[in-house]
This record gives C-alpha cells, structure tokens and sequence, in this order.
C-alpha cells in the first residue's frame, strides 16, 4: 500500500522555529517534516528492510566522507532549515566543511539552517512517488548541487544536478559522485 506523510494543516497556528525544534524534542519519538507553507508533516517509519538499505547506503557515504575529509554527512534523522522556510530531512546528506564551519555552534547543535550540497531519498515501498519527486525539487530550488532519488520499486535512480534537467537511470550497479562527491561510488547491488 503506497502511502504519503500525515500532513497537518496549521494554517491558524503559526510555529516559530524554536518552537518547532522543541516540538520535535518533546515527541521524539515521531519524525517531522515542516513544509514551506508550515504544515507538518508526520513521516511514517520505515520496515526493516528500507532501514538496512538506508544504513548500506549512510555505510558507503560515510567511508567515503571520512577518507575524502572535504565535508561531513549526515543521517535520516537530521533536520535541515532550509532557505525557503521548509525543515526536511533527507535519507543522507553531505556538507562541504565549508559550508558547515560558517554556521554557528547553536546552528549546528539544532536544525542547521543550511541546505546539504548533496542528498539522497530512499523510496520505500509504501511511499508514494509524487511527494518523493516534489521533494528533490525543493532541495534542488534551495541550492543542493546533487541530489539521488532512489526507487527500489521501479530500480531507478532520478537524478537532480543544479542548472539541468533531472536524469533517469534504469537499474545502474552504481553512481558517481561526479565534482560535488569526487571518487565517490556509490554500490547498487546491495540496495536493489
């Protein structure tokens, strides 16, 4: 059964972001997502399954991210404030030491309110293509330079690269991590 995040509508209520983050602090056992707009979405968990696939995944990008030294990754349960107002939390996500190093240490303790150079979404079986695809986009609009959707259902990877159109690729063994990554490669096989 495909499924999409509860949303609730808060059009009254408006959340500052101290508010939201303590929210989130107060039901930790839940994962929320902020759109734009300010309604919150509740994401639902992930089998068994989609949790191994996503570890795989964080596995191979946090070697790489630790032998490169350019940047730090981060997991599913980081929330990022991204510049149009939107808290998301990608799968995985990789910032340049740069980038990272110019926010404060209270910015980096809560919500960094930065967008991730690089990000990937993980489609599990009940999530529902559209919101996945809407998602990428807003990444994409908010300043990521590469961005991996990756369906297991479908075995394809959409791929969303700052200035072009997104690419789709039919069942590849790997992907590349191009200038924004360089020397990374991802292994499919194991997340098919």
């Amino acid at each position: 059964m495909v499924k999409s995040p509860l949303t609730l509508n808060l059009d009254t209520v408006h959340l500052t972001d101290e508010q939201f983050y303590q929210l989130c602090l107060n039901n930790r056992e839940l994962k929320f997502e902020r759109t734009a707009k300010g309604e919150l979405n509740i994401m639902p968990p992930t089998g068994g399954e989609t949790g191994n696939r996503n570890f795989k995944l964080i596995q191979q990008l946090a070697n790489w991210a630790d032998a490169d030294g350019t940047g730090i990754g981060f997991d599913s349960s980081t929330c990022f404030k991204l510049p149009n107002g939107a808290d998301r939390s990608p799968d995985a996500a990789w910032i340049t030491l740069e980038k990272w190093n110019s926010l404060t240490p209270k910015q980096q303790k809560e919500f960094p309110p930065i967008c991730p150079d690089f990000v990937i979404e993980l489609r599990s079986p009940s999530d529902a293509l559209k919101p996945l695809q809407e998602k990428m986009q807003e990444y994409l609009d908010n300043g990521i330079r590469l961005g991996w959707l990756i369906n297991r259902k479908e075995r394809q990877v959409e791929i969303y690269r700052r200035g072009q159109q997104k690419e789709v690729l039919e069942s590849p063994m790997t992907l590349f991590g191009e200038d924004v990554l360089p020397n990374f490669t991802l292994n499919l096989q194991s997340i098919w």
